[in-house]
């Protein structure tokens, strides 16, 4: 048979198990040797003291030839032991013939004939003196005796002051008998729930690091049993292989900005030059208003790029009214300007953990949108729950169609209808947006606004510090 390794679970649970089976074979196999109700022999100290007694009997009544005057002073012996406090703890004594046959009769309330006979009848020798218990008595015999010139079966009756062994008492009461095995078991059920628990919870604060962006290996997930070992290896090899993409992808989108950032310079450059030989034409201006935006969309695609790798960097725990009043009024003064209305309520005052930058961008990113494509009004809403912050933003612009409401969080994607025709924007708006919402574990949904245009409902997780 195969043991499993003690360090891996199934081999920890294995231990406790034959531990445990253990413990209840010794149990059982002790039992019989300490329970006093089974007859065994008789110790030689014990065994002295009975002959003792044996021989005091023969000494007392040795000139009788009376049977019937001994039985009668053995029996009167005992009665007054019985009855008598200060003699209760001394000796009963009782004699049969050699063939087991009681020679006397006992009325006493507290010993009775028919436990004599059940124990003459346990005694497989005669010549080798047992001992067995029978309620608050052991019973001790039998000893060959002589008495008016009879041979005789000496027994004797000793009261048991002594308390019941343990594992007897534990037998005798099942319920004392299981809480001593939750007692025993309990502190390996904890040291088990420990074991499996520790690994679990490690692995639970990793994977929740790498679910907010950091993707760093954790050397403590491969301690504790071979299997979480297993398990923390693999994840820490997850981890290593994710960082490797993401940042093989960064690297990527660096050098790929990198090397078409040359040629768009040296085409304005040449556009610069044209247009000082020849003069401003529609044609060199459109030139250059293509390579401006160019060079926006591939800004914005860095920013998307680095949004996504280094979210977990720079995390703050701020409240929200130093995260966004700034930006609302900003919002509120550039709609203005523009002859529209906005209305925003009160900041509720709660905690927001992550990273200022990217929470003040997103949210900054759907108002402005909002001012943009609005015709009259804008309305901000916010409330908060217990564990979340919602803002809502409506506008009474032109909107999305409702096919088109799940497309516009692509990146590049143009929404077909008047609202991003000719808005000039790259497309990559609302997905960096979306993405810094959920790099903080928050969602963000696009809807039709009851003012008529684009309603977008953001709800960010809050922090208790």
């Amino acid at each position: 048979m195969k043991f499993p390794n003690i360090t891996s679970l199934y081999g920890r649970i294995f231990a406790i198990f034959w531990f445990t089976m253990l413990v209840v074979l010794i149990a059982v196999l002790a039992l019989p040797h300490l329970d006093p109700r089974v007859a065994r022999e008789t110790q030689r100290e014990q065994l002295d003291r009975i002959y003792q007694l044996r021989d005091n009997l023969e000494q007392r009544y040795g000139a009788s030839n009376d049977i019937q005057q001994v039985l009668q002073g053995v029996k009167n012996n005992n009665r007054r032991r019985a009855s008598s406090p200060k003699d209760s703890e001394l000796p009963r004594l009782f004699l049969t013939d050699v063939e087991g046959n009681i020679l006397q009769t006992q009325n006493h309330h507290d010993f009775k004939t028919k436990v004599l006979k059940n124990f003459i009848t346990t005694v497989e020798s005669p010549s080798k003196p047992m001992q067995r218990l029978y309620g608050r008595y052991m019973l001790i015999g039998p000893v060959p005796i002589e008495l008016a010139n009879r041979n005789l079966h000496l027994y004797v009756a000793i009261r048991w002051n002594q308390p019941p062994p343990f594992l007897l008492r534990m037998f005798d009461k099942p319920l004392q008998l299981l809480l001593v095995v939750m007692i025993v078991s309990t502190p390996f059920l904890l040291w088990l729930a420990w074991a499996l628990s520790q690994p679990a919870r490690r692995l639970e604060r990793a994977a929740k690091r790498v679910a907010k962006g950091a993707f760093t290996p954790d050397p403590s997930l491969e301690k504790g049993t071979s299997e979480f070992r297993q398990a923390g290896a693999s994840f820490n090899q997850m981890v290593k292989a994710v960082n490797q993409m993401v940042s093989g992808q960064q690297r990527l989108l660096s050098d790929i900005s990198h090397e078409l950032r040359s040629p768009l310079t040296r085409l304005r450059m040449a556009t610069a030059l044209a247009t000082r030989k020849q003069g401003a034409s529609s044609e060199l201006e459109r030139i250059d208003t293509e390579a401006q935006r160019l060079e926006q969309m591939i800004n914005e695609l860095l920013e998307l790029s680095r949004m996504s790798t280094n979210s977990h960097a720079n995390r703050e725990t701020q409240p929200a009214t130093s995260l966004w009043e700034e930006v609302f009024s900003d919002a509120q003064f550039e709609a203005e300007q523009l002859g529209k209305v906005l209305h925003y309520p009160k900041i509720p005052e709660v905690l927001v953990s992550g990273s200022p930058q990217l929470l003040m961008s997103a949210v900054e990113n759907i108002v402005r949108n909002a001012v943009h494509y609005g015709r009259q009004q804008i309305k901000v809403s916010m409330r908060s729950s217990q564990s979340h912050i919602h803002i809502i933003v409506e506008d009474d612009g032109p909107g999305v169609p409702d096919t088109e409401l799940n497309d516009i969080f692509r990146p590049f994607y143009r929404v077909s209808t008047a609202r991003d025709r000719d808005s000039g924007g790259t497309g990559l708006g609302l997905a960096i947006t979306q993405s810094a919402i959920l790099q903080h574990s928050g969602t963000i949904v696009a809807s039709c606004s009851s003012l008529g245009g684009l309603k977008m409902s953001i709800s960010l997780p809050l922090t208790n510090d």
